[in-house]
């Protein structure tokens, strides 16, 4: 029951709620859980938080002629550039403070979604990998 904790706050941290999910996972660190856990948690709730960002961007791209459209024109353009020149890699940059924004765009982009489990699922278990590596070092651990 208390990683359900950390599984929420992974999950919303990898949506556009705005959360941060470092601080409850070395929270759970400190308190003695095992790392390894603990990064399954997280990893599995942050990868799921960026399939809701993803859909949220499949469902945007119905709305492109839409005057609330949230990229102007020329935003939506310099996002297909970064894409068509960085590819779907960019995806493997979705645990950064930007990434939720690649995740969206990736979603109006219409990413295979095999694809994108498989990059962002990467992404996001290198980055709890290491917090978890970053904590055990910390706590002694």
């Amino acid at each position: 029951m208390a990683l359900s904790g950390l599984f929420l706050a992974a999950f919303l941290a990898a949506t556009p709620v705005p959360f941060q999910s470092e601080i409850v996972f070395l929270g759970f660190q400190a308190a003695g859980w095992h790392t390894g856990l603990l990064v399954l948690v997280a990893s599995v709730g942050n990868t799921l938080g960026s399939c809701v960002t993803y859909a949220l961007g499949r469902w945007l791209a119905d709305q492109r002629d839409h005057r609330w459209f949230p990229l102007s024109p020329p935003q939506l353009a310099r996002a297909e550039g970064w894409f068509a020149h960085w590819g779907v890699w960019l995806l493997l940059l979705s645990w950064a403070p930007f990434g939720d924004m690649i995740v969206g765009v990736s979603g109006v982009l219409r990413v295979p979604l095999p694809l994108f489990l498989a990059l962002v699922a990467l992404a996001k278990t290198a980055r709890y990998i290491a917090l978890g590596w970053l904590g055990a070092a910390a706590f002694g651990g």
